[in-house]
Order: C-alpha cells, then structure tokens, then sequence
C-alpha cells in the first residue's frame, strides 16, 4: 500500500521550492531606472506595454514618468532581459467593449509589440485590472497565454487559471517587507502544486511620482540573488508549469517520461526523513524514481 500511495511533487529549476516575478505597466521612462535595479539584484519580470500609446518623437515636454517612444522602448527593453507583454493597445477597460473591438485592443498590441521585439508576445496584464467571462474568450481566440489581474491575495501559490492570474501584492502593500520576510522564512507543504510563487506588481511611475525608490531597492536587496529562489518572468513561469502537467508517470509513479523541451524538476517525499533529493527529469527523456 505504501508504494501505491506514492507522492510525487513539482519542484522549479534546479530543484528549488521557490519562485519571484515581477509585472510593471504602461511602458514609462522610469521602466528603465527599475528594470537597472532588478538586474543588479538577479530579479526578473514583465513589463506590459500599450503599443498604441508610445510617446511622439516630437513631443518636448519629457518627464521621468512619461511614456516611451517606440524607438525607446525598443532600446530599453530589448536588452534588459526581461519579457514584454501585452497591456491592451489603447489601455481601455476591457469589461466594457464588445468582442469586436476588445479583439482588436488585443491583436493589434500583440502584432506591434511582436514587430518591435522579434518575439512572441502572448503573455498580458489587464489594464486598470479590468475583464469579464467573456472577454476570456477574447484572450483565447488570440493566442494569450497567462493574463495577470490586479486583485492581490496576499499568499504565494500558483494560479489555478493562468488567464485570470491574480498576484502576491502590489510593491504599495503596507505589510510589504512583512510579507517578504514570511516568503523567505515559509516552508512548503506537500501537494500537487508543492511551490511557492512571489509575484510583485505596480508601475514604476509610482516610486517616481511618491517618492519610494527605497522600497523596490530594500525589496529587491532582501529577495534578489539567492541560490534557493528561481528568478522568472511571467513567461518562463507559465510555461514551466505547462510543461510539468504534460509529465507521463506510470500507474506506481516510479517512472516518468517527459515529453517537452524543457527540463522539469521533481521531488519524491520521504515521509520518514526530510530533504528529500530533487530529481531532473530531462526534456525528451523517462526517468525512474
């Protein structure tokens, strides 16, 4: 009875139980000074963009928190080595458009911010957090992966809907450094989903316009460059998890096969003992457990 029962449990790369990401909107010039303090701390993240609201070349009157001009941006975000994602083309409310013009809002954003990137473009935030049932439908049609709210909840597990993903908290959060400190210090239960997710958000505006660069630096210094959290954009994240549920395990759970491209981590709990080993399951390959 003890080998049927077996457990079997997700770990990120490397066999770590922790993750961080980071999503900031609207594509303003203080993306820059942010995107500068999350590479010196080893964070990563997304940065969701409006492709039909870049700042005009021509426009003289430029603040730290204006938006970028496409050429800007293009510069900016290309190498920092962040994702870009979708944020709506004009920033409307999407719970009140009709499918054809919500439809447009998407692939027009996703078709110009592939254009300036040379990449694909399929993760989203909703802006002002805005969406409805139908809308989802919307994303689906148009190839979108993940879609990020801005309902926080306060905890660190993984989304049970990609499209309506819901974060930790916006970096405003009075209990922020409270919230770290518990993420840092938390250990994992066992469970399907047995990983931790840190997910921040906010626009980068916001340490301009009140004055807090302090607390990005005082977050990013306490969570960032640690051997035991796996830093990941949206993307990386979203697709990790994808790629885990498509592991094949025989009925005992004593072999998987792991049919992506991606190399998947696993834990096999000893009930008598902690720290159970991590075991990598390369892409393409079948492992005993």
């Amino acid at each position: 009875m003890e080998d049927i029962i077996r457990l079997v449990v997700m770990r990120f790369p490397k066999g770590r139980k922790k993750a961080v990401t980071l999503s900031y909107d609207d594509g303003v010039k203080t993306d820059e000074r942010l995107i500068r303090i999350m590479n010196d701390h080893g964070l990563k993240g997304t940065f969701n963009i409006n492709g039909g609201l870049f700042r005009s070349e021509e426009e003289t009157d430029v603040k730290p928190t204006s938006r970028m001009t496409y050429q800007e941006a293009k510069e900016v975000y290309l190498q920092s080595g962040q994702e870009v994602a979708l944020h709506g083309l004009r920033h409307g409310f999407f719970s009140y458009m009709s499918n054809p013009v919500a439809n447009l809002e998407v692939c027009e954003d996703r078709r110009m911010l592939e254009e300036m990137t040379g990449e694909i473009v399929c993760g989203m935030a909703y802006p002002f957090g805005s969406y409805s049932e139908q809308f989802l439908d919307v994303l689906r049609m148009n190839g979108v992966a993940y879609a990020r709210t801005t309902r926080s909840h306060f905890q660190f597990h993984l989304p049970e809907e990609f499209l309506t993903w819901h974060p930790t908290c916006h970096h405003k959060y009075d209990k922020l450094e409270e919230l770290t400190d518990a993420f840092l210090t938390e250990k994992t239960g066992y469970g399907k989903r047995d990983c931790m997710l840190f997910y921040l958000w906010g626009h980068s505006y916001e340490f301009e316009t009140d004055n807090n660069w302090d607390v990005i630096e005082r977050f990013a210094e306490k969570m960032g460059n640690r051997e035991d959290i796996w830093y990941a954009t949206n993307m990386e994240i979203y697709r990790y998890v994808k790629a885990y549920e498509q592991l094949e395990f025989n009925v005992a759970q004593t072999c998987v096969y792991n049919p992506t491209a991606i190399d998947l981590w696993v834990e096999v709990p000893n009930w008598r003992e902690e720290g159970a080993p991590a075991i990598c399951i390369p892409a393409g390959q079948m492992v005993r457990l």
